[in-house]
């Protein structure tokens, strides 16, 4: 098995569990913070700043609008044409590459399936799940508020949208994007893992 899978996910789908799960059977690399970490290590930008990023799209015109304002700021800079932001992506888009490279592994989120899509051997898999299901992971695994469980998974997936289209022109959960879907609710999470091994086995 030669590939490298990406996994995007809605919160509380158990797309990250997933992962971790389906790198461990194939006796593959697995990696979502530690992507963040080492992105910062190489690009000297502290970790913060990468967490940082993602969570400040939670509009997708402000977000748009606040990289602008940041590239017209940064003008007279040694990246004239690039928002902080943007150069923090790129320090990040630099590391899947470079683990993607190095051979077969798991990566979450992060743009990754848009990041590789020009690499022959990615696989990209969208987790995605009913809200009751997420909302009780989201209370049990994640540890929130039951009276604010809804809302903040509703906040955290359109944070991820608006990051993921603004930096990626594409648009985030789109069916195109992606060789295979799974409904974590439908099928359970250990299924959904043994469904990814058993279409690898059929991929091209």
């Amino acid at each position: 098995m030669n590939k490298v899978i990406t996994i995007s996910r809605q919160y509380g789908s158990g797309g990250r569990e997933i992962g971790a799960k389906l790198a461990a059977k194939l006796s593959i690399p697995f990696y979502d913070n530690e992507i963040i970490t080492r992105a910062a290590k190489e690009s000297g930008f502290a970790e913060a700043a990468f967490e940082n990023a993602e969570n400040k799209a939670t509009n997708s015109l402000l977000y748009s609008i606040a990289m602008g304002m940041n590239t017209y700021g940064n003008q007279e800079l040694g990246f004239s044409h690039l928002s902080l932001d943007d150069r923090i992506y790129l320090a990040q888009s630099d590391v899947i590459r470079k683990v993607a490279a190095e051979g077969p592994c798991v990566i979450v989120g992060r743009c990754a399936d848009y990041i590789l899509k020009d690499m022959k051997n990615v696989v990209n898999v969208f987790i995605w799940a009913d809200i009751p299901f997420r909302i009780k992971r989201a209370i049990e695994v994640e540890n929130l508020s039951p009276n604010k469980a809804q809302e903040n998974i509703l906040k955290i997936d359109k944070r991820r949208a608006n990051y993921y289209n603004y930096h990626a022109s594409e648009k985030w959960g789109r069916v195109e994007n992606y060789h295979l879907s799974l409904k974590s609710s439908y099928i359970g999470i250990d299924n959904c893992v043994d469904c990814i091994i058993e279409f690898l086995k059929h991929a091209q």
